[in-house]
């Protein structure tokens, strides 16, 4: 890693394989492993605070597709790899604190990796509009990738048990999103059908073979799955996007809070936190902790990643309730 400066003049920490130097027309692009002989996979348009996937679908040709190119990026990790993953998990235990690990490869159609970011030349399924077809169109295919892919991760899952053990609580599972803004990409009974029995066979192995709890990623009006997720044996949801049709977190307490963690909807990362005044933030921040986090079972986050465009003021404010809350707790 080393610093770089973004185009609205921010010193940044940025892996040695992406250059933040803007072209003629001020866009930043990313190549995999750097390697310029290639398309680039990533760019930062100049109005832009982050890095877009650049899709390189190749045609595709539905007779001779392979399952194994959309697994090129998963595989059996080394003994280099688990130890290092059980370095980091001794030293974050060491702190007292909860741990929650990243193990990846566990991602069942996350978008953000279809594209294939880090591959050379990504083959498969690799546009994101492909792929949300492809669950209809293509869902015996992805059957066989799930599948495959799980096989893989508990093998990994048992070689990182084995090293980290106790040393873990939490373990995030999967990134993929259900939710938009108003509505899911899905119906639930082809969750059910599609993701949940790939889900409930890691998240079954997960709780009967260790004392891990299990963590997933959606964003959006996820309202009519949660059930479905509940049922897949995930443990603690995030991010809550309180701001979606029908995430009320009073409902989602009431409805769903003696099966499920809330982690995350804490504030608003949408309209309050970048644009909200500071006692704006401070109200809602107090709000979401006395809701979501009655009885327990919540841990606070904001929605989403903090934009650049956040103002200190806000995040100051965010922390300084925050710790206020902490000391008459």
């Amino acid at each position: 890693y080393h610093l770089q400066k973004t185009h609205w003049g921010q010193e940044v920490l940025i892996s040695k394989g992406i250059s933040l130097e803007p072209d003629k027309d001020g866009n930043a692009y990313a190549w995999p492993f750097d390697d310029h002989s290639c398309k680039p996979s990533g760019v930062m348009p100049s109005s832009c605070y982050f890095f877009n996937a650049i899709e390189r679908q190749e045609e595709i040709d539905d007779d001779n597709l392979n399952p194994e190119d959309n697994l090129e990026e998963y595989g059996l990790i080394s003994d280099e790899t688990v130890e290092f993953f059980g370095a980091r998990a001794d030293a974050a235990a060491a702190t007292g604190k909860g741990v929650i690990a990243s193990f990846g490869g566990t991602a069942l159609g996350d978008v953000a990796l279809i594209p294939g970011l880090d591959l050379r030349h990504p083959k498969g399924i690799r546009s994101v509009a492909e792929w949300y077809m492809s669950t209809v169109m293509r869902a015996d295919y992805i059957k066989v990738v799930f599948d495959r892919q799980m096989d893989i991760a508990i093998e990994n899952y048992k070689k990182l048990w084995k090293r980290c053990g106790t040393k873990v609580d939490v373990v995030n599972i999967c990134g993929t999103d259900f939710g938009t803004q108003n509505s899911q990409f899905c119906s639930v009974e082809a969750f059910r059908d599609l993701w949940m029995p790939y889900y409930r066979r890691m998240t079954d192995w997960i709780h009967s073979n260790t004392t891990w709890k299990v963590f997933k990623h959606s964003c959006g009006a996820v309202v009519p799955l949660i059930p479905s997720f509940i049922d897949a044996g995930i443990d603690i949801l995030n991010p809550i996007q309180i701001n979606a049709d029908g995430m009320v977190p009073s409902m989602l307490k009431q409805e769903f809070g003696k099966d499920l963690v809330f982690w995350g909807g804490g504030i608003d990362t949408q309209k309050v936190l970048p644009f909200g005044t500071p006692e704006q933030v401070r109200d809602q921040v107090r709000r979401e902790c006395e809701i979501l986090g009655a009885g327990g079972g919540f841990v606070f986050n904001t929605v989403h990643d903090v934009q650049a465009n956040v103002p200190i003021e806000n995040m100051v404010a965010m922390i300084d309730e925050l710790n206020i809350i902490r000391d008459i707790k």
